[in-house]
């Protein structure tokens, strides 16, 4: 029985280039001399730093700028609101948007039902897998998850015959 999962996963090898990236240009960048502008990776997250909100800010536009040409979706960027870091510094964390959390995972497999395309669709673990009779019902079924917006960047794996 033909069957796919629905998957949201990060590529960190190029998420890490775009963060290397973003680190080059803000070094070199006119507008960035002097403002202590930095850009780090952590636990939590992308770590924003500038001495004024509208630096932080700038530096987010760079990145997001920098994950597009390397051709990830601005879905996986989760910004959180610019705070004081103490002294003139200010602070953005970016968090990372990755796996398919359970509510969405139920989103999907509501979406799915609802669409009336004859496949079963079940929650296993942080995917969610699809099978039906037909490929071309998976096909369909592909399509028109990528015409919804789940507010997740979805990828379709393991793909099976």
């Amino acid at each position: 029985m033909p069957s796919f999962d629905v998957v949201s996963e990060i590529d960190k090898h190029e998420l890490d280039n775009a963060i290397q990236q973003t680190k080059r240009e803000i070094e070199n960048r006119f507008d960035f001399k002097g403002t202590d502008a930095s850009i780090e990776q952590t636990e939590e997250g992308i770590v924003l730093r500038a001495n004024s909100e509208g630096r932080v800010d700038a530096i987010y536009g760079v990145l997001e700028d920098k994950v597009l040409k390397r051709k990830l979706s601005l879905k996986i960027l989760d910004p959180q609101k610019t705070q004081p870091a103490g002294g003139q510094m200010h602070r953005k964390l970016v968090k990372l948007r990755e796996g398919v959390s359970t509510e969405k995972a139920k989103e999907i497999v509501k979406f799915i039902k609802d669409s009336k395309i004859k496949v079963q669709a079940a929650i296993q673990g942080d995917c969610v897998r699809v099978s039906g009779k037909k490929r071309d019902d998976l096909q369909e079924v592909i399509a028109s998850l990528r015409e919804k917006d789940f507010e997740l960047p979805l990828q379709f794996k393991n793909f099976r015959d």
